[in-house]
C-alpha cells in the first residue's frame, strides 16, 4: 500500500513538472505590434479633385514632376509639403509670362513649390525663424516665410503670398491653396519691377459755412471800396473847379 502511494505520488510531481515546464518554453513573448504604415495618397487624383488646380496639375504632368512628387510623399521618412496655386493665379499672370521659360525652367518652377519635408500649419511659426528654406528645385530656389497672426506668409522675390486653405493635411503630405504663383529670381532675376503705389485720393476742398442773419456783418467787398472812392475824388474836383470859378468872379 505505501509502495503505491509513493508510486502515484511520484506520478503527479512528475506530471505537474513537465506541464510546468511546457508553459514556460512554450509561451511565445508578445512583441509590440507594428506601427501602420502612412496610408498612400495619390496626387494626382488629390489635384484633380481640389481647386480647381489644373493648370498646375498639367504643368506637373508636362514636366513629370508628378513623379518625383509621389515618390517623395510615400516613399521617404520625411514626406512632403506642396503649395498649389489655383487655376485663377495662373491667368491672371502676365508680366512675367510663362510661356518663354524652357522646359528645365518650367521644371524648377513646379519644384519650387515643394518642400521635401511634410509641415502642418502649426509648423510656419518654425519655419519663418528658418527662413530662407530649401525647396524641392534645390540650390538658390528658397522661400522666406511668416507668421502673422497664425497665417503663413510665402515669400520668393517676386512674389509674396499666403496660405488660403489646407486641402490636404495628414502625413507625410501637406497640400496648401496659395493666391499666386511662386516666380522664384534664380529663373527671372532680381530686376523685379517695383510694386505700384496705390492711387492717392483727391483733395477735397472744405465747404465753406453760408453766412447766416445771426452773424457779425460781412465787411464791404474791394469792388464797393473802390466805388467810394472814386465817388469822392470826383466830388472834390467838382468843389474844386467850382471854387476856382468863384475866384474868377470876384
Amino acid at each position: 500500500m505505501e509502495i503505491t502511494m509513493i508510486f502515484m505520488v511520484s506520478i503527479l510531481v512528475l506530471f505537474s513538472s513537465s506541464s510546468t515546464y511546457a508553459q514556460i518554453v512554450g509561451s511565445p513573448s508578445l512583441s509590440p505590434a507594428p506601427a501602420p504604415a502612412p496610408a498612400f495618397v495619390n496626387l494626382t487624383d488629390l489635384l484633380s479633385v481640389a481647386g480647381p488646380f489644373h493648370t498646375f496639375l498639367s504643368y506637373c504632368e508636362s514636366t513629370k514632376v508628378i513623379q518625383t512628387f509621389q515618390n517623395q510623399a510615400n516613399n521617404t521618412e520625411q514626406g512632403i509639403t506642396l503649395f498649389v496655386p489655383k487655376d485663377q493665379a495662373f491667368s491672371s499672370l502676365k508680366n512675367p509670362s510663362l510661356s518663354n521659360l524652357t522646359e528645365e525652367q518650367l521644371k524648377s518652377l513646379i519644384l519650387f513649390h515643394a518642400l521635401p519635408k511634410y509641415y502642418t500649419l502649426a509648423d510656419f511659426k518654425n519655419l519663418s525663424q528658418a527662413s530662407p528654406v530649401s525647396t524641392m528645385a534645390g540650390g538658390q530656389y528658397t522661400l522666406n516665410f511668416t507668421d502673422v497672426s497664425g497665417t503663413g506668409h510665402i515669400g520668393s522675390g517676386w512674389t509674396n503670398t499666403k496660405v488660403s486653405s489646407s486641402v490636404h493635411s495628414t502625413d507625410p503630405v501637406a497640400v496648401y491653396q496659395i493666391d499666386k504663383v511662386l516666380l522664384p529670381e534664380a529663373i527671372f532675376g532680381t530686376d523685379i519691377p517695383p510694386t505700384p503705389a496705390p492711387s492717392p485720393s483727391p483733395d477735397i476742398a472744405p465747404v465753406a459755412d453760408s453766412p447766416t442773419g445771426d452773424g457779425p456783418p460781412s465787411k464791404s467787398s474791394p469792388a464797393s471800396s473802390s466805388c467810394r472812392i472814386i465817388s469822392w475824388g470826383i466830388l472834390n474836383y467838382l468843389v474844386l473847379a467850382v471854387s476856382g470859378g468863384l475866384v474868377l468872379f470876384l
